[in-house]
């Protein structure tokens, strides 16, 4: 597995690089976002990603990262600021870690996003839904949703419990990674966004049903 780390402090970057070759992994270094969009391709399997970078700043190139080679971004910053974490889910980030981290810390968290890297699967469907877990969009009716990275996933969770309730902490540890990540409003916003999106791509937006004080799931009307 070749992890990117793109960091432009160089011990950090040395440092990090170091740690992942001691355990087994290959490394590539970039110092600034522009160099760390020109070396990541087929060839890598995570990144690790500082916000604080020179010239394009971690959360300006984290959808072209996607876009270039869809692998768990790992965000690592010293800011710890709620907001700033669910910004960083929302813009397609797989993982915020704090620094200063610890090592073990990390590494569980690369082991943890590697072993469920997705792989290939059928596409899933609901109705006029239907959902490409390779490319990570959704279509309903014959257009695309235009879905964000949480919208995407919490709709992707829905469809496949398809008829079953997905409970609020499912959902939280499922689409956020753990409960501290959202909140019932953060949730509660998503899934109107949803909503409006499906309806205004023909589809009933009564389809996600809300079962009160419990959480959602997806109903055939």
């Amino acid at each position: 597995m070749k992890i990117l780390i793109i960091e432009d402090d160089t011990d950090i970057n040395n440092m990090l690089a170091a740690l992942l070759r001691k355990n087994g992994f290959e490394t590539a270094s970039a110092f600034s976002g522009t160099e760390g969009l020109l070396l990541h391709g087929e060839g890598i399997d995570l990144i690790l990603l500082d916000l604080m970078l020179p010239g394009k700043s971690g959360d300006l190139i984290i959808s072209d990262l996607k876009k270039k080679n869809n692998v768990p971004v790992i965000v690592t910053s010293a800011v710890d600021d709620i907001d700033k974490k669910v910004g960083m889910f929302e813009l397609g980030a797989d993982d915020y870690i704090t620094k200063p981290f610890h090592n073990e810390e990390l590494l569980a968290r690369i082991n943890a996003r590697l072993r469920t890297k997705p792989e290939k699967s059928e596409k899933l469907s609901f109705g006029d839904i239907v959902i490409d877990e390779q490319t990570e969009t959704a279509m309903c009716c014959g257009n695309d949703l235009h879905l964000s990275k949480t919208e995407f996933d919490l709709l992707r969770l829905l469809v496949k419990n398809q008829g079953n309730i997905c409970t609020k902490s499912v959902i939280y540890d499922s689409v956020w990674d753990y409960e501290e990540s959202a909140d019932d409003n953060t949730l509660n916003v998503h899934i109107s966004k949803l909503r409006k999106k499906l309806k205004s791509c023909g589809e009933s937006s009564e389809c996600i049903e809300t079962v009160w004080g419990i959480g959602y799931r997806m109903k055939k009307n």
